[in-house]
């Protein structure tokens, strides 16, 4: 029996068309794809329905809700489908992907993420490559995550990283290996690939103001710059620090600052600005002084999925004692544990 698949349309440059002022997201991508897939390339893939946005956003622009909405949509389709493609643009994607799989839990569908660097009105769009292949993925019985399938790349979603604005090759997974490659064959890796340990659990709570700050160590960094930051009214703050978690350990007043926050019941986690590896709050001094400060490692999870875990968590209720055991738990594949 002929696999059914659903696509959301959320938006993105796949979509686009251009405008006066560039690129902007527009009706109408069935129209489209009528033009570009050939009769006898689409009765070669999967059927499919589109679903297409009312409201198409440039993913610059996603919020929690748009992320509600996704994941309420799929929710809502879940047994009537065999899998689920989402058009997303790319330079949120990666926060989208990770979120997704922590809302949409145990999945025993995949559910891949996809989009493109050009659109699909252009000659040279890498976007039909990229939904055919999504398309086929999204058939495998034997993927059942939230995946990102981007240039013949497939990738655990909630380990990608945006790592180029101008090649085909965009994504990546830098502490992660690919889960498959689709070549002249795809090709899976099935001892990467997540199981499901329980049923699917769909907790779809998102609150539409973030839980999470961002701020990012840099030379010279003042006591009064990062407690101006922590003053804002979040329940977690990310701190990108360098190498495997370090910050500057020499400066007490900086260190005080965290103490009092921590103290205080601001969540703050460890996380390193390097492109690949771990935090080990240990292993310099520079690390141990902020794990004193009531710092949090993060150990190798990117930024996008830590940012997406803690609000997803937050959303649910917990507090912030509650959320630090869950970071050092892996919900849906998004860190390595010790």
């Amino acid at each position: 029996m002929m696999k059914k698949i659903y696509v959301a349309y959320t938006g993105g440059t796949i979509g686009m068309k251009p405008t006066d002022s560039g690129y902007a997201p527009a009706e109408n991508l069935m129209g489209l794809l009528e033009e570009k897939l050939p009769a006898n390339v689409r009765t070669s893939l999967p059927d499919f329905d589109l679903g297409e946005y009312e409201q198409l956003i440039d993913s610059s622009n996603i919020r929690p809700d748009n992320w509600k909405q996704i994941a309420n949509d799929i929710a809502s389709k879940y047994d009537d489908y065999d899998g689920f493609v989402v058009l997303h643009g790319t330079d949120t994607m990666a926060y989208s992907c990770s979120m997704m799989s922590f809302m949409l839990r145990n999945l025993s569908k995949p559910v891949i993420f996809t989009g493109s660097q050009i659109p699909l009105c252009e000659a040279r769009t890498d976007g039909l490559e990229n939904l055919v292949g999504a398309l086929s993925l999204a058939a495998d019985e034997r993927i059942k995550e939230v995946c990102l399938y981007f240039n013949g790349r497939l990738m655990r979603g909630n380990r990608c990283r945006k790592q180029n604005a101008y090649l085909f090759d965009a994504f990546d997974t830098p502490n992660y290996p690919w889960l498959g490659r689709a070549d002249i064959n795809i090709e899976l890796d099935e001892f990467l690939l997540h199981k499901p340990e329980g049923k699917p659990e769909f907790l779809l709570d998102c609150d539409s103001e973030t839980n999470v700050g961002i701020l990012q160590l840099f030379p010279g960094i003042s006591a009064d710059w990062i407690e101006s930051i922590l003053q804002q009214p979040m329940k977690a703050f990310i701190m990108r620090t360098y190498g495997t978690g370090n910050g500057p350990d020499g400066d007490q007043a900086f260190l005080n600052v965290l103490k009092k926050a921590t103290d205080d019941g601001k969540l703050v986690v460890n996380l390193t600005q390097c492109h690949r590896g771990t935090v080990h709050q240990g292993s310099y001094a520079a690390g141990s002084a902020l794990a004193n400060a009531g710092v949090v490692g993060g150990l190798d999870t990117t930024t996008e999925a830590m940012f997406c875990k803690l609000h997803h968590l937050f959303s649910n209720g917990l507090t912030v004692e509650q959320v630090k055991e869950q970071l050092g738990q892996s919900l849906a594949g998004e860190v390595t544990l010790p």
